[in-house]
């Protein structure tokens, strides 16, 4: 059904697509409030969190940034500026609510630097496609292969600690969660 890898050059021939859908940037404590409640319904949400880089041996950032997506909304928590309130660890130990993301276990640690939580729902998806034949990991690779477009991977390693994010910065934030969440409705949910 799938192709177990892709190249770079096969990669850079499908067309760059990005998240198009609303993007609710979190950064104050009431807007957290409105917003968890909502993601309390969701049966399933992209997962991804984005660390300020850091360029110096023995400095560790702490997750500036937590991404959760539906189909159509990205929902970008700014950690750096409101922390890792109960609402949200809430949601990080929800059984119920599948979070879905892409080597998971190193952002679970890192966010339980913010907070410890019991981390409950997550599926890394580096697991489940090996169901598929699939043998590329990552997700820019994981996109091409079952959804069949790139995505841009610029912003990466970006200052993710700015007071304003970049345009450029939430595209790219929102649309690495909703990409989880493609791919996992993709394998389990549309077929």
């Amino acid at each position: 059904m799938f192709n177990e890898e892709i190249s770079e050059e096969e990669l850079s021939k499908l067309e760059l697509i990005t998240f198009e859908g609303s993007v609710v940037l979190v950064e104050d404590n009431e807007l957290m409030k409105v917003v968890c409640h909502l993601l309390k319904n969701e049966k399933f949400l992209g997962f991804d969190t984005e660390t300020k880089p850091s360029f110096k041996k023995g400095e560790n950032n702490y997750v500036s940034l937590l991404q959760l997506s539906s189909a159509d909304r990205a929902f970008l928590f700014r950690l750096n500026k409101i922390g890792l309130p109960p609402c949200l660890l809430d949601i990080m130990e929800d059984e119920n609510i599948k979070k879905i993301g892409v080597a998971i276990k190193d952002d679970i640690s890192a966010l339980q630097k913010h907070a410890l939580f019991t981390p409950n729902g997550f599926v890394d998806l580096q697991n489940i496609v090996k169901d598929f034949g699939i043998k590329s990991k990552s997700l820019k690779k994981l996109a091409g292969l079952i959804l069949g477009f790139n995505i841009s991977k610029r912003q990466r390693l970006s200052n993710w600690e700015k007071d304003a994010l970049t345009e450029a910065q939430i595209k790219y934030a929102a649309t690495d969660a909703w990409v989880c969440h493609l791919i996992y409705h993709k394998l389990f949910i549309q077929n």
